[in-house]
């Protein structure tokens, strides 16, 4: 994940199918790539209810909804006003999706249903590039990349309560790299964090109550961006290194060991990921062609995991 220097204005919304390679079924064997229509950009990818993704527009700060079965896709949050849009999550037992807003310190919740939007909350004044959201039963944790420290939203429809600061001291507390604590992903029962640290090229396990952290043992993860925890397996996105791993981890949370690579042909910068039964999806941030990227499309493209 790179920091924003300017925003691209907003584009009309339009509703495409655009599919290349293979129109495969989920669970097939053959990549597939579908394009998100008049993006200028993408960033951050999010499961919906069944076969439903959502997607990021970086730079314009849109949302693009998508079905990963038809490769039907539309503009679905149109924002032009100057917000950026970098890692989300939805929240289907509140309804919410949850945006990370990069240097405004901002973190942006909608309707998961209309688009339409619910609060906005300012998580800091200082350094800031609010990066990547986790989901957990009782609201969204995000990650700063220029800042030790982790933010809290609740699930509500009413902003009546402010987000909660969480220092974070150990390891995921180093701010020596240009980019630091990236991606973030939850347990299920929400008792442990783990966050992917881009300067270290690890991932830390952060306690939400007091912010300690240590690193996973085993999680050699260079170029990691975004992650995925699903039991005991996660899988890290290393975005310039175009792959994903796949890691089993031990019962404590305290080691981890490889047990797959995944590469694909059509990954160009993949950053953020989300799972659709036996199938992967990422978005191709191409920032390999500048920053901003200047690539002419931008895709989702679905691997086996």
């Amino acid at each position: 994940m790179f920091r924003a220097r300017t925003v691209l204005g907003s584009i009309v919304s339009t509703i495409a199918v655009v599919v290349l390679a293979a129109p495969a079924a989920l669970g097939a064997h053959a990549d597939r790539v579908i394009v998100l229509p008049g993006a200028s950009s993408t960033e951050g990818i999010a499961r919906g209810a069944g076969t439903t993704f959502y997607a990021t527009d970086l730079y314009a700060g849109d949302v693009f909804r998508g079905d990963l079965r038809t490769g039907r896709v539309e503009r679905f949050i149109d924002n032009g006003s100057g917000r950026l849009a970098v890692g989300l999550k939805a929240d289907l037992p509140h309804g919410l999706l949850f945006v990370a807003g990069g240097p405004t310190g901002q973190a942006y919740v909608y309707d998961l249903d209309t688009g339409a939007p619910v609060a906005t909350y300012q998580l800091t004044t200082g350094p800031a590039f609010i990066n990547d959201v986790a989901v957990t039963r009782t609201g969204a944790w995000f990650t700063n990349s220029a800042a030790a420290e982790l933010y809290f939203v609740p699930a509500s429809r009413k902003a009546t309560k402010p987000p909660r600061t969480l220092h974070l001291t150990g390891p995921a507390s180093d701010l020596s790299g240009a980019f630091n604590s990236n991606g973030i992903a939850a347990t299920a029962d929400g008792s442990s964090l783990l966050v992917a640290h881009s300067g270290q090229g690890a991932v830390n396990v952060v306690d939400p109550a007091t912010g300690a952290s240590r690193t996973l043992a085993g999680v050699d993860t260079p170029n990691v961006d975004g992650i995925l925890l699903d039991g005991r397996t996660l899988w890290a996105v290393q975005n310039f290194s175009n792959q994903i791993s796949t890691f089993r981890l031990s019962g404590d949370l305290s080691s981890g060991s490889l047990t797959k690579v995944i590469t694909s042909g059509a990954f160009e910068v993949p950053t953020t990921v989300a799972r659709f039964g036996d199938r992967l999806a990422v978005v191709n941030s191409k920032f390999d062609t500048g920053q901003p990227p200047t690539a002419s499309e931008y895709e989702v493209v679905v691997v086996d995991r």
